[in-house]
């Protein structure tokens, strides 16, 4: 599979096909996961946040499912703060993906029962942060570095 230069920092993923299926490692998880574009998009987003925005990797959650109003839902990453309340909830997209204004709606939905601080979205591309400031977001000029 050829894969697509993002605009993110360069990572040197673990690859392995089997068959026909291609896999990336998550260091996060500890495993070979099938590599789509949306996981080829959330493996570099990682990457940025923990070598580059100095996140430990210790403070992510991946791919885990939540409840909305009785409906479930599964966010992409969550990154906690030190205390274990959420911090940065970011959507991954495919990169053939455009990032609109459902893709916000999607992603403020989410953390209506999430309540992190800072949200943001990617699709490996452009990526858009908020930081919801008395109930409203407010857009970043780029995300948040971590800070203990």
């Amino acid at each position: 599979m050829n894969h697509p230069v993002l605009n993110l920092p360069e990572i040197n993923p673990k690859l392995k096909t089997e068959a026909t299926q291609e896999f990336i490692f998550d260091s996060i998880r500890k495993k070979y996961l099938v590599l789509t574009p949306e996981e080829w998009v959330r493996q570099h987003f990682i990457h940025l946040l923990i070598e580059h925005l100095k996140y430990p990797s210790g403070l992510f959650q991946l791919e885990r499912q939540h409840e909305y109003f009785k409906s479930k839902k599964r966010f992409d990453i969550l990154v906690m703060n030190q205390t274990g309340k959420p911090f940065l909830l970011i959507e991954c997209k495919s990169y053939d993906v455009k990032i609109n204004q459902g893709t916000l709606n999607q992603i403020a939905t989410y953390n209506k029962t999430i309540e992190a601080p800072f949200i943001g979205v990617t699709n490996g591309l452009k990526h858009f942060a908020w930081q919801l400031v008395d109930g409203e977001y407010v857009q970043l000029e780029q995300f948040p570095a971590y800070t203990s």
